[in-house]
């Protein structure tokens, strides 16, 4: 029989670097350099450089090591293999944000926690599909938890820019969506039909993409613009590329061409304009409010923590369902910038 909770030590606790596990020696997803890192996934916002050991899913190891300036050593693990660390045992669940992307279990003699990174409970063709924890204590982000976000289907979607890049096209115009370099513009590329017409990325894209195809995820042939391919492949062409080239254009310029954003933020009619962007598509890799609740209650956890986002409201529905719920503040935490997306 396990000890009432509220009389031992808590297994994971916030500190200045990060969410640290002191019975496992561990942080998870530090901001600053550590000593050992459990990493979530290799977007930089969950690791730091100069860490002394990484410990991370297999297929985030590649991207891992594309993305640190660093040679620090780089522990591999397969999903579901687990590892211990000190005096807690560590395994690593799909959390179907991005390719490789884990959620962290961590089990002790009296409780088992788990970390959910980002996640994406519907299945897409670009990661491995996320896997429900039973856990004791969760803690999990909150990045669309308002209930206005609701998204639509990836059908849809795919629907959506094919008839815009078929539109571009009839008026001779090329077609440029802007999407993270790592894991959107990879999902995106994924939704597009090869057959409507030629499709380029820019170098950064190009060079994930390959890390990708090399950890078994199939993709459309998509090379890096140039002016070899001619003219005449301009207006015809759908082009992938990262945010920051709306401001500088990756590769020269062969005439005019619309833009489009894909985010999940896209759902807010006024997001296109605040991105400088002719139009958006929804298209996220996190859960949104239903998916949120939903996998917070498959969990069984019987604490929660929520982090980012709308980690406030989403500790409050919790609470007001008997899920004892608190938000956690993470170091660097920045406050939401879309506190009303429904105005």
């Amino acid at each position: 029989m396990k000890p009432d909770q509220s009389s031992v030590e808590p297994l994971l606790k916030v500190t200045p670097a990060g969410i640290y596990c002191a019975a496992g020696g561990f942080f998870i997803d530090p901001k600053t350099a550590v000593s050992r890192a459990v990493i979530t996934h290799a977007h930089a916002d969950h690791f730091s450089p100069g860490c002394a050991q990484y410990i991370c899913s297999a297929s985030t190891a590649p991207l891992l090591r594309h993305r640190l300036s660093t040679q620090s050593p780089i522990v591999p693990l397969q999903f579901h293999e687990p590892i211990k660390l000190g005096a807690t045992t560590v395994t690593l669940i799909p959390a179907g944000h991005i390719l490789g992307s884990a959620q962290v279990r961590i089990e002790s003699d009296d409780s088992v926690w788990c970390v959910t990174g980002d996640y994406y409970p519907t299945a897409t063709k670009t990661c491995e599909p996320f896997e429900s924890v039973t856990c004791d204590t969760l803690i999990t982000e909150s990045t669309f938890a308002h209930p206005f976000f609701c998204w639509p289907n990836e059908e849809q979607v795919a629907a959506q820019i094919d008839q815009w890049w078929q539109a571009n096209q009839a008026d001779g115009i090329a077609s440029f969506i802007y999407a993270y370099a790592l894991g959107k513009a990879q999902r995106v590329l994924g939704l597009l039909n090869p057959n409507r017409g030629p499709i380029y990325v820019t170098r950064q894209v190009d060079e994930i993409n390959q890390l990708y195809r090399q950890g078994g995820i199939s993709l459309p042939e998509a090379p890096v613009w140039s002016m070899k391919f001619g003219l005449e492949a301009w207006p015809k062409g759908l082009f992938i590329l990262q945010p920051s080239a709306r401001y500088r254009q990756p590769f020269p310029f062969a005439g005019h061409y619309r833009t489009a954003f894909a985010s999940g933020w896209m759902l807010d009619g006024q997001e296109a304009a605040k991105r400088r962007v002719d139009t958006g598509f929804v298209l996220s890799d996190h859960a949104d409010s239903q998916q949120l609740l939903q996998s917070v209650i498959a969990s069984k956890a019987t604490q929660v923590f929520t982090v980012h986002g709308y980690a406030d409201l989403f500790a409050e529905k919790l609470n007001s369902l008997g899920i004892q719920s608190t938000r956690w503040h993470l170091p660097d935490e920045h406050e939401l910038d879309h506190p009303n997306p429904a105005a």
